[in-house]
């Protein structure tokens, strides 16, 4: 399981915080149970480590040990985790990354856990994206780096004080709107995916500093991003930096759009009862092309076009916007000169990872 590691980005398996009183490090110990002496001290311990050991199952004397703060039981053969979990209502940081966990594991009642803060599922079986995850209403920090998960629920919007959100290495082909609705996230990891784009409501991620979108499938980038406060953004390893126009693509305009096309062009009148409707229906979903300089519209047909927008007067970002037609060429209102201001560019984003 080594190529789990390669994406959990958490805790280390000691944790300062706490003092040799009242934590006990059992990692690489070789356990399969707990050891009996532990027990004796079950309402003093805060602190227990006890990754990289032989666990395939939740101890479930670890219900007992109801002042524990953080645990860790990464690393070992867990496929289960019992309902003895949910003894600690304590607990803030719970760690089992690199086990066999899948949804199925986790107990039904896992979401009534609302004093964590912390959860660390990185390199597990998961395929679903447990729904008892959505109810810990106090989680600041997420990982599920490294499983096989194939789609993430719109109940994920829940979690309001989410910071942290590590989906790396998993199978996820689109992520919801929904996540726009985390507004405290600092740090969105969704890289090594399969996702084709990003929701515009990302827009909404006003305290988004890093967003990690490398080895993914990405072609083209929505113009709501450009007002986010990024730091650090990656993309390298997608299509939309091997290739920003090759592809770009244009269907000949059928007779009725040609036709409402002129209609709207020369601004013929005409009103939704002299229309069937829908016609009249049609004729109202015209776009005009984004070119300042025609006054073209389009309805069906249009060609994709790329506009590189400067971020920081040095990297260039391409956006899809769309043209009437392939002759109407856009000129972009961001300029290509080197000259610009930095300390603006550097309060936008510092660093963009292209290559």
């Amino acid at each position: 399981m080594a190529e789990n590691y390669l994406y959990y980005s958490g805790s280390s398996d000691t944790d300062g915080e706490f003092n040799d009183e009242n934590s006990e490090d059992l990692s690489h110990s070789e356990l399969e149970v707990l050891p009996n002496y532990l027990k004796s001290d079950s309402l003093c311990l805060k602190s227990l480590q006890l990754s990289h050991n032989n666990f395939v199952i939740f101890p479930e004397e670890i219900g007992n040990f109801r002042n524990l703060v953080n645990i860790d039981i990464s690393n070992n053969g867990l496929t289960n985790i019992g309902g003895a979990l949910l003894n600690l209502t304590a607990l803030q940081t719970f760690s089992a990354r690199n086990n066999l966990l899948e949804a199925s594991s986790l107990p039904k009642d896992f979401g009534l856990m609302t004093s964590l803060e912390t959860v660390n599922f990185s390199g597990n079986k998961f395929v679903d994206f447990p729904m008892q995850i959505t109810e810990l209403v106090e989680l600041k920090t997420l990982y599920f780096g490294a499983n096989q998960i194939v789609s993430i629920p719109n109940a994920v919007g829940n979690l309001k004080r989410l910071e942290v959100l590590y989906l790396g290495g998993n199978c996820l082909t689109e992520v919801p709107a929904a996540l726009g609705n985390l507004q405290k996230l600092s740090s969105l990891v969704l890289c090594d995916n399969n996702l084709n784009s990003i929701p515009p409501t990302f827009i909404n991620l006003r305290k988004l500093r890093s967003l990690s979108l490398h080895n993914n499938r990405i072609t083209t980038l929505p113009p709501e991003i450009v007002a986010l406060n990024l730091v650090e953004l990656s993309l390298r390893n997608n299509p939309l930096v091997a290739r920003f126009v090759q592809d770009l693509s244009f269907d000949p305009p059928s007779l009725l759009e040609l036709a409402g096309r002129v209609v709207k062009i020369e601004k013929v009148n005409y009103s939704e009862t002299d229309l069937p409707s829908s016609l009249a229906s049609y004729m109202n979903s015209a776009q005009r092309c984004v070119n300042p300089k025609c006054k073209g519209v389009y309805f069906d047909s249009k060609v994709e076009n790329v506009k590189f927008v400067d971020f920081c007067g040095k990297y260039r970002l391409p956006l899809l916007q769309y043209l009437c037609s392939p002759a109407c060429s856009y000129q972009p209102a961001y300029s290509d000169s080197e000259t610009d201001d930095e300390d603006s560019a550097r309060s936008k984003l510092k660093k963009v990872l292209l290559g």
